[in-house]
Order: structure tokens, then C-alpha cells, then sequence
């Protein structure tokens, strides 16, 4: 485990001036996790779908008590995809690979030859990387924005048919088809259920509790009637949950480079891209990269071909100049005023190195920071920087906040947002992150609890 607490820093792209700014460990999604088919007491997400047997809407729900409203509060309940076993052997394992005892983000300036060398924050990019512009960088793109993406509903399998006609009603048994589509519409509404998997774990139950405090009904984090009314009564009626999404040579095109491990190896590489193109889809369509897996099986990824994908959520559109993030419910609360308007599970810091509590205001705002990684201390300090990437530290985006040090920001493992530890910063997924980046104003307030 890392002994020295992490110090991160952003500076301004405006001002190219020093800001402090908090660190993560540095953990990198390993590609076993993607393809574990049996984690302990996981929740099964029993698709069995292929070409020859598919799932009709007819079939027999999964063998699960009463959907959501289950008495049960086990273990394998808690966890989306992941047992909390599996978490914390993931976590432990990259701290011992980890070699960042100190570590700063920041935002690369436009003009090398403005930094002042006399601050102790500025650094010298590597010559090959100076003319290096990541402003543009696709992996936003590939994120935030679906133009030019054509989705359809042609050919879809009977179990995405069965996952887009499906319907809550009262006492209704557990099926798969049912709970994609709850992640779904709590995705749609901005009650981020972090990575959507067909599993109604511990991020799922947060976000229906939280959608239900959203819209002032009775947040008991269980389904009923007006729940589910609320749920889509801003919801076109034919909307499909899912897709199907043809892949085009621009996705084919995409950089993607295996993470390597320590920050001598991160800094050698030009970016710290998706390792594979699953990866990509999983962060562009909200999805666990396991599901993504489930619904394409023996598919090969190649352009011009079809696959199944989640049909994500539309832009939020609303203005954000207060932020709520709270280590005890591990969920970051976004209001317009008094109105919450969206919320995000979310990763507040962990027992070893404990957010501060208090009220604190955003200082500057960064897309695809660079991080600055120190390794050793003494005479064997050693400073490395590592470029831009969704499989950054800090991912793709860093806000900065007026609390020396701390910050909020993106992760490169969307998979363990709630039950990782940071180093006392406030981490989402990356997609979570950015939509929060697109309505947040500078000077908003950031209350930590």
C-alpha cells in the first residue's frame, strides 16, 4: 500500500498558473477482470443468448426474489459485477505495483516557453510531445457525443426485443430484461447507476433511491407505481433501451495500447489510450465491458459489423453551481440552486487518506490533464510524465478545487467506482465525470461530507 499520501496539482490552461490538485493510486484495469466468469456471490446475469437460442419473451424470468424490493441484503446484492472479496484483492494488487508516492495533474500549456522555471510546479514536456495537442482529443468524442453514430433497432435479438417491451408492474418476479431496463431509464434520468451490467447491486439501489429524492417521492430505494411513473413520464414511449450500432473504420482507427504497469513505463508512452476497442465501447455506451461481452458473444469487433449496445442517456442541460459529495453514501449529489438535478455514484476518499470535510469552491476545470507521477524520495526521486488518456490516474477530466490538493476527476477503472479508496479526491467514472464538466461553473461550490 502506497505510505505517502499523493499531492496533485492542475494548472490553469488559461493562466498556465499552479493549482493544487489531488491524486489517485494508480490502479489500471487488468483485462482478467473483463473475462472472470465467476466472481463470489456476484449477482448472475444470465443472458444465454447466441444465434441459434436466443431468449423469446415468453421464456421464464430468472430464479431471484421480487425485483428490487428483495429482504434480502446480502453480499451478493452489494456488488454490481464484483464481490467485495474480488474489489479489494484488484485494489491490493495494484498498490503493489504502484510506484507513485507524490503525484500532480496538469494540464499541458499551449506555450512551453511561458512556464516559469523558478516554479516549483512547472515542468518540461518531452521534446517529442511539445507539438503534442490533446484539446481535440477523440477519446471525448468517443465519450460525449453521438453525431454522426447511426443506432437502429434492425435484428436485434429477442432478448434486447424483450429488454425494450418490458413493463414494471406490482409483485413482477426478477428477470434480466427487466433490470437492464431500470439501469437504463435511471441512466436517462441522470441518476447515474455508474456501469450499466444487469446486475441490481449496490450503485443500482443508490440510484433509485437518489432518482426517487430527486423527484420528492418517498426514497425508499424500492420499486412501486409512482416510481416507475416518474421513471418515464419524460421518456419517449418507443424509446429502445437497446441498439444495435454498426462499426465504422473511424472506431477501427481508434489508438489502443495495453497499460503497463509503474510510471518509468506510462511516461514512454504517447498516450495512456483504451487498451481495446471493447473498452472503448464499454466507456462510450455506459456499459460494464462483461455485459457488452454477454450481448455480443462471438462477435470479432471488426468494421462493418453489428453489434448490441445501450441506448445512453441525453445531455443534461442544466446548470450546476452547487456539488454535494458524500463519503458516507458514496454519492455526489449536483444542484441547480436548491434542485438537484443529477447524481453519480462516486468514490469520496478512504480510510487511510480521508477527504477533508467542509465547504470549498471549483478553481479551474481540465480536460485530459497530464500527471506529473514523483517515485522514490530522497536521492532516489524520481519524476516522470505521463500524457493524456482514459487509462490516466485521473482520467480524462480534473477540476480542481480551492482546498489545496483535492479535487474532482475521472478514473481509469469505472468498474470499482464505490468501493475503491482515493486519495482524498472525489472520483466518477469518465462519462459521469465529463457531464458534470459540461453544466459546472467555475466558483461552484464543493461541499464535502
Amino acid at each position: 500500500m502506497m505510505k505517502i499520501k499523493p499531492i496533485v496539482t492542475a494548472l490553469s490552461i488559461a493562466i498556465v498558473s499552479a493549482s493544487a490538485i489531488a491524486a489517485t493510486t494508480d490502479s489500471t484495469r487488468t483485462l482478467p477482470v473483463r473475462t472472470a466468469d465467476s466472481l463470489a456471490k456476484k449477482v448472475s446475469l444470465d443472458v444465454q443468448e447466441n444465434r441459434s437460442n436466443s431468449l423469446g419473451s415468453g421464456s421464464s424470468a430468472d430464479s431471484m426474489t421480487q425485483l428490487i424490493d428483495s429482504k434480502e441484503d446480502t453480499e451478493s446484492a452489494a456488488a454490481d459485477n464484483m464481490s467485495a472479496v474480488e474489489l479489494t484483492r484488484k485494489d491490493e494488487q495494484a498498490d503493489r505495483n504502484d510506484d507513485i508516492t507524490e503525484g500532480q495533474a496538469v494540464a499541458a500549456p499551449s506555450d512551453i516557453s511561458s512556464i516559469d522555471s523558478s516554479d516549483p510546479l512547472s515542468f518540461e514536456l518531452p521534446e517529442s510531445e511539445k507539438r503534442q495537442d490533446f484539446s481535440n482529443d477523440p477519446t471525448i468524442k468517443n465519450i460525449e457525443s453521438k453525431n454522426g453514430k447511426r443506432y437502429t433497432t434492425l435484428n436485434l435479438s429477442n432478448y434486447a426485443k424483450q429488454v425494450n417491451e418490458s413493463v414494471w408492474s406490482p409483485n413482477m418476479k426478477v428477470n434480466s430484461a427487466m433490470t437492464i431496463k431500470m439501469q437504463a431509464l435511471l441512466d436517462w434520468n441522470h441518476a447515474s447507476p455508474g456501469p450499466i451490467d444487469g446486475g441490481w447491486g449496490m450503485n443500482s439501489k443508490k440510484a433509485l433511491t437518489n432518482f426517487q429524492k430527486m423527484k420528492g417521492l418517498s426514497a425508499t430505494g424500492k420499486m412501486d407505481q409512482k416510481t416507475w411513473n416518474a421513471l418515464i413520464k419524460d421518456i419517449p414511449t418507443n424509446k429502445p433501451v437497446l441498439v444495435t450500432y454498426t462499426l465504422t473504420q473511424e472506431d477501427l482507427d481508434t489508438k489502443f495500447a495495453t497499460t503497463p504497469s509503474g510510471s518509468e513505463a506510462k511516461s514512454k508512452m504517447k498516450g495512456l489510450y483504451y487498451q481495446d476497442i471493447k473498452e472503448m465501447l464499454g466507456e462510450r455506451f455506459h456499459m460494464d465491458v462483461r455485459y457488452l461481452d454477454k450481448l455480443n458473444k462471438n462477435k470479432t469487433y471488426k468494421v462493418g459489423e453489428t453489434i448490441t449496445v445501450l441506448n445512453t442517456r441525453g445531455e443534461l442541460n442544466q446548470r450546476i453551481n452547487r456539488i454535494v459529495a458524500n463519503k458516507a453514501d458514496k454519492t455526489l449529489y449536483a444542484y441547480n440552486g436548491d434542485k438537484l438535478v443529477a447524481t453519480y455514484p462516486t468514490t469520496v476518499g478512504s480510510d487511510a487518506t480521508p477527504s477533508p470535510k467542509g465547504t470549498f469552491k471549483i478553481i479551474n476545470k481540465v480536460k485530459m490533464p497530464w500527471y506529473k507521477s514523483t517515485v522514490g524520495k530522497g536521492a532516489q526521486k524520481k519524476v516522470h510524465m505521463i500524457a493524456p488518456g482514459p487509462n490516466n490516474p485521473v482520467g480524462v477530466v480534473w477540476m480542481g478545487l480551492s482546498k489545496p490538493s483535492y479535487g474532482l476527476h475521472g478514473s481509469p477503472v469505472p468498474e470499482g467506482i464505490s468501493r475503491q479508496g482515493s486519495a482524498g479526491c472525489v472520483r466518477l467514472t469518465n462519462w459521469d465525470v465529463l457531464e458534470v464538466y459540461a453544466n459546472v461553473e467555475n466558483g461552484a461550490t464543493v461541499e464535502l461530507k
